[in-house]
């Protein structure tokens, strides 16, 4: 009987040894799986911190890619439109004929007049009063059509200029070009000679 008894109490230690042993074992388990749940956590939270930096710098190039195009925006809008309109303007009035063309005219004729009458032979005569009025129109409409293909050029150096101002820009050259070759023209009686006074 002794020796049952003396086996069981041992066995009975040796199990409440045993148990806290397990116990301990289990309770270092549990706390290894919470630090190491810990830190994956917090391992996902810096990848999502990470992440959600990278897309806020992504979103904020294109800003700048924006800022940096901005100036190009600009400088396609209304002062090298308004250039070449101002161009193609000048080109038709060179054509034309201007106000300040009509006024010299008729001050060269006044002149003329002034200067042939009583004395002034009809050759002399047609030379003041029609010549020198019809030279006077056409210096003036040259230095429009001067004017014109300057600006109309100068639009067409500048780079990156949008398509439908390169065409008002090529329309006002063109027009200028023709206004200055008829200035040219008539100033040095290339297309009509003055009228001597025998004919």
């Amino acid at each position: 009987m002794d020796i049952k008894t003396t086996e069981k109490t041992g066995a009975t230690e040796t199990a409440e040894t045993a148990e806290p042993a397990e116990k301990a074992e289990t309770i270092e388990k549990a706390e290894t799986i919470e630090k190491v749940g810990t830190t994956e956590k917090a391992e996902q939270v810096d990848g999502a911190v990470e992440t959600a930096t990278g897309t806020a710098e992504g979103l904020d190039e294109p800003a700048e890619d924006l800022d940096e195009e901005a100036p190009v925006g600009k400088g396609t809008g209304v002062g090298s439109g308004a250039a070449a309109v101002v161009s193609a303007a000048l080109g038709a009035v060179a054509l034309t004929g201007t106000w300040a063309g009509r006024v010299v005219s008729e001050r060269e004729t006044l002149v003329g007049q002034i200067k042939t009458s009583g004395s002034g032979t009809p050759a002399q005569q047609i030379s003041e009063i029609y010549g020198d009025a019809w030279h006077s129109t056409a210096l003036v409409n040259g230095v429009f059509a001067l004017i014109a293909l300057i600006v109309a050029v100068a639009v067409l150096v500048l780079p990156r200029r949008p398509a439908r101002v390169r065409a008002v820009a090529v329309a006002g050259a063109v027009l200028a070009g023709l206004g200055l070759l008829l200035s040219v023209g008539t100033y040095f009686d290339l297309f009509l000679s003055l009228p001597t006074a025998g004919s």
